[in-house]
C-alpha cells in the first residue's frame, strides 16, 4: 500500500526561491532575519547585501546564469548573503563542507564544474593547490568577523577578492533581476554513493519551495509569523538546515540564530541565553551533550515550541532526557539530500517515539521488496518516495539516476523501513553498508578506496560499529602486504595517511589487522561478519 498525505500542496505562492526571498524581505523589513556572533541582520539588510553580491557576480565576473558557485563556509551571515546572491543572479549553489580534504574538494569542484568559490579566509593557504586542479576562476574570501569588523586576510596567488570588497563593488553596479522558474536548478547537494565518489543531487526551485511548504504544514501549530527565533547549530551547507533556516523560517519572518561552531558547547549555550528561542534543530549526540551541561539546564525554555531531529536515529534515551530538561518533545523526521530533504516528520503533539512520523504533504511512500514490488503493511522493505521534493536526478550521471528510480517514478532510498496500519514509518536498517557518524554519512567504499592507496595495505574492508558518543564509529579491517610488519607502526602510518585524504569523521577510529577477510563463494567481502 502506498501512503500519502491527505492534503494538497500549493506551489503558486512563489514563482521561485528568488521570489520568496524578495517578497519575504519586503514583508518583514526591519525585523531581524539572522543573528550571528552578536550581530543582528534585518530582512532589509539581507535584501540589500545579497543584491549587491548578485550585482558583483553579474558585472565583475564572467559568470552566466546556470554556472555553479561553491560556498565553503560555516554558519555565518556571509553564507546567507552569498547563497541568496548566487540564487538571485541565476547561478547554482554547490554546498561544500569546510572540513573537506584536498582530494574531496578537487572531486566536488571538478564534478560540479564550479567556476567560483566563496570560502572562509582561514582555508585560503590550503586551497592554492586545490584551485589549480579545478575549473574555479574566481575566489571570494571572508573572515567570520568581517561583517562586524573587517579582518586582515591572507594574500595568496589565487587573487582572491575579499567579501566586503565584493559588496562594495556590487553596490556600484546595477543588479539585473533574474526570474527563474520552478524547474530551474538551484543547488547541487553532494551525497555519497556506492562507487565511493560523491554525486550531486540536482535540486530545483520547485524542490525547495515544495519541501518548505510541506514541513510548514506539518509544524504550523508551533510557528508564529514574524516572531519565531530558531537556533541553528547544524551546518547550513547540509540541505536539512539549509531548507529550514534559509527557506522555511525566512519565508515566515522568523529569526535564525546561526551557530558557527556547535562543538563549542559553552559558546552555544551562551548564545542561546541571549535569545528567547522558540525552536531548535539537532541530532542525538548534540541533545545528549547539551542536557549534561548545568548551564544549559538553567536556560529559559518557556518560549520553546518545537525541537526537530534528523540526520541520524533518535534514541529514546536522548528524547526522554531532552524532554525532561526542556519540557519540549522532539519531533523526529527523515530525509535525504535527494529529497530536499524531508520525506516524513512527526507532527508536534502527535509524536510517536521510535518512528519518523508520517509522510509530509503530497508525498507518496512505498515499501518495496528486492524486485520493486510492494510488500504487505508491517513487512520490512526498501523505502521508496515520490513527491515534488524529489530531485531531478544526479548531476551528469544518468546511469546512477536510473539505478535509484523505479519504473513508476519512485526514488529508492536504500533504507529499510516498516509502515504501520495508521501510516507511521520506522527505519529498521539503513543502506546495508552506510555508516552514520554524528549525523554525517560515511560510505565504506570511499574510505576503502583511500586505504587501498596506501603502500602497506594489500586488502581492506570498512564497517560501522556502535559508539556511545557518535552513534557509530568507522572501523577498518586490514590485511597487510607484509604479515611481519610492526602493527603499531602500520596503524600510525595508516592513520596519518587517512587524515590527509579524508574529512575527520571519515577517518577510521578503529583499525584492526587480520590475515584474511571473510568472503562469499564469489569473492565478495562479507562486511556483516566484520561487524560482530
Amino acid at each position: 500500500m502506498a501512503y500519502d498525505a491527505d492534503s494538497t500542496l500549493d506551489l503558486n505562492n512563489y514563482s521561485s526561491i528568488v521570489d520568496l526571498i524578495e517578497k519575504s524581505c519586503a514583508k518583514y523589513g526591519n525585523k531581524t532575519a539572522y543573528a550571528c556572533l552578536g550581530k543582528d541582520t534585518t530582512f532589509n539588510e539581507i535584501e540589500t547585501l545579497s543584491r549587491d553580491f548578485a550585482a558583483y557576480l553579474q558585472n565583475c565576473t564572467d559568470l552566466k546564469p546556470g554556472d555553479r558557485v561553491a560556498i565553503q563556509l560555516p554558519n555565518i551571515t556571509q553564507f546567507v548573503i552569498a547563497a541568496y546572491g548566487v540564487i538571485r543572479a541565476g547561478l547554482v549553489i554547490v554546498n561544500t563542507n569546510p572540513l573537506y580534504t584536498e582530494r574531496e574538494l578537487i572531486h566536488q569542484f571538478n564534478d560540479s564544474g564550479a567556476k567560483a568559490l566563496v570560502v572562509l579566509s582561514d582555508l585560503l593557504p590550503s586551497l592554492a593547490k586545490v584551485v589549480k586542479s579545478t575549473p574555479i576562476e574566481h575566489v571570494i574570501s571572508t573572515h567570520a568577523l568581517d561583517l562586524i569588523s573587517p579582518q586582515v586576510q591572507p594574500k595568496t596567488a589565487m587573487n582572491n577578492v575579499e567579501f566586503n570588497t565584493v559588496l562594495k563593488l556590487g553596490k556600484q553596479h546595477t543588479f539585473v533581476p533574474v526570474k527563474p522558474n520552478h524547474e530551474d536548478l538551484i543547488a547541487l547537494q553532494y551525497t555519497g554513493g556506492t562507487t565511493g565518489l560523491s554525486k550531486g543531487a540536482m535540486l530545483t526551485h520547485r524542490n525547495l519551495l515544495a519541501n518548505s511548504g510541506q514541513v510548514k504544514s506539518r509544524i504550523a501549530s508551533t510557528m508564529t509569523e514574524g516572531q519565531d527565533i530558531f537556533v541553528a547549530p547544524l551546518p547550513i551547507y547540509h540541505i536539512y538546515a539549509f531548507m529550514v533556516n534559509l527557506v522555511l523560517y525566512f519565508e515566515s519572518g522568523g529569526c535564525s540564530v546561526l551557530i558557527p561552531n556547535p562543538r563549542d558547547v559553552g559558546g552555544l549555550i551562551k548564545t542561546m541565553k541571549s535569545y528567547p528561542f522558540t525552536g531548535f534543530a539537532g541530532l542525538n549526540t548534540l541533545f545528549i551533550g547539551l542536557c549534561h551541561q548545568p548551564e544549559f539546564k538553567a536556560l529559559d525554555f518557556s518560549k520553546m515550541t518545537i525541537t526537530i531531529s534528523g540526520g541520524t536515529a533518535l534514541t529514546s534515551a536522548a528524547a526522554n532526557l531532552w524532554q525532561q530538561t526542556t519540557g519540549c518533545m522532539i519531533s523526529e523526521g527523515y530525509g535525504l539530500s535527494e529529497t530536499s530533504p524531508v520525506v516524513s516528520l512527526n507532527a508536534p503533539g502527535h509524536q510517536r517515539l521510535g518512528t519518523i512520523g508520517k509522510p509530509v504533504l503530497d508525498t507518496k511512500v512505498k515499501i518495496l521488496d528486492m524486485d520493486d514490488n510492494e510488500v504487505a503493511t508491517g513487512t520490512a522493505g526498501e523505502l521508496a518516495v515520490s513527491g515534488p521534493q524529489v530531485m531531478s536526478g544526479y548531476w551528469n550521471k544518468p546511469e546512477e539516476t536510473a539505478k535509484v528510480m523505479t519504473k513508476d517514478g519512485y526514488f529508492k532510498t536504500g533504507d529499510i523501513a516498516i509502515a504501520s496500519e495508521d501510516g507511521y514509518h520506522s527505519i529498521v536498517d539503513r543502506k546495508k553498508d552506510m555508516i552514520i557518524v554524528s549525523g554525517f554519512n560515511v560510505y565504506p567504499n570511499e574510505v576503502e578506496d583511500v586505504l587501498s592507496g596506501h603502500e602497506l595495505i594489500m586488502e581492506c574492508a570498512v564497517v560501522g560499529v556502535a559508539d556511545d558518543h557518535s552513534g557509530e564509529a568507522v572501523k577498518a579491517v586490514i590485511v597487510l602486504k607484509d604479515p611481519d610488519q610492526d602493527q603499531d607502526a602500520a596503524k600510525s602510518a595508516i592513520n596519518a595517511y587517512c587524515r590527509t585524504q579524508l574529512t575527520a569523521y571519515k577517518v577510521p577510529r578503529i583499525i584492526e589487522f587480520t590475515q584474511q577477510l571473510p568472503k562469499s563463494t564469489v569473492g565478495k567481502i562479507l562486511r556483516r561478519e566484520l561487524r560482530k
